[in-house]
């Protein structure tokens, strides 16, 4: 599932084809992607220029100019790729149509933005811009860990009492929006916190690290568009190459990379997915 680098990623890479654009045509080839599609879809969203194009979490927004807003969630295999685009900032022709390609935006500008899921797990719907944080997909969400919302006083009282893991914890969306399993291992690898810890024991000296750390992981991740494993495409259709710089995640046997340390990663599954650290590193 992409997590929060890996759709901001998608997100930057459509404004220039999308922000400030109209959508001349939409094609709508199928009635659902893992729900139904929001009725008249095609035609709410035919003429209507993109005002802004923005993400929540692990959702992108793109607030138009009916007033609405239009939702979109990639799930497990869901890709947008960008193809034609007049301003020159994408290389690649408009392909033929394939297989899977549910939704199309044929843009004003010549620019054509096509949403493809084989696995069909990702999700579209329409909502009021005015009232979208309401949502039923928004308004659990927690705060952003790149905004200001998201600081020490907040995770220390998200974590105070709690008994769950610490990996549980940060993955719990109402505590923190976008974080997923493979930046939170990360980030946990670079705060020396290990996955098991119980949040409410984790020291307000420690917690005061994480904030920092979490913010720069995921910035990092950001900057390299991202991490390709299996489906994730950037909009340009290029992969993305922070799974090169994992330093735990998938590394299982392999040498831990903190300088003399002699351990090696380990695996161990907490509610049903893969934690990886370092159990002589992270305490």
């Amino acid at each position: 599932m992409p997590e929060l680098p890996e759709v901001e990623t998608v997100r930057r890479g459509l404004t220039p084809a999308m922000e400030g654009a109209v959508i001349e045509r939409a094609d709508v080839n199928r009635p659902d992607l893992r729900w139904p599609f929001p009725d008249r879809m095609a035609e709410r969203l035919t003429g209507q220029r993109v005002d802004r194009l923005r993400r929540r979490s692990k959702y992108i927004l793109a607030d138009l100019s009916s007033g609405e807003t239009l939702l979109i969630h990639l799930g497990m295999s869901g890709r947008m790729t960008v193809s034609g685009d007049p301003l020159g900032q994408f290389a690649h022709e408009h392909p033929m149509p394939e297989k899977h390609d549910h939704v199309v935006f044929h843009m004003a500008n010549g620019a054509r933005v096509t949403f493809n899921d084989p696995r069909r797990f990702g999700a579209m719907d329409l909502l009021p811009t005015a009232t979208a944080e309401e949502h039923k997909l928004l308004s659990v969400l927690g705060p952003e860990p790149l905004g200001n919302d998201f600081h020490e006083q907040h995770l220390m009282d998200a974590f105070k009492g709690k008994n769950t893991p610490v990996k549980s914890a940060l993955l719990d969306q109402g505590i923190v929006a976008g974080l997923g399993n493979i930046y939170v291992c990360e980030a946990l690898y670079r705060a020396g916190v290990s996955p098991r810890r119980k949040a409410g024991q984790i020291s307000a000296a420690r917690v005061a690290t994480l904030v920092p750390i979490i913010r720069q992981v995921l910035q990092d991740a950001i900057e390299a568009g991202g991490s390709s494993l299996r489906d994730f495409r950037q909009a340009d259709g290029e992969l993305g190459y922070f799974q090169h710089s994992f330093d735990v995640y998938g590394r299982e046997g392999e040498p831990c990379r903190t300088d003399g340390c002699s351990a090696e990663v380990k695996r161990i599954t907490q509610s049903g997915r893969s934690s990886f650290y370092c159990a002589q590193c992270q305490r």
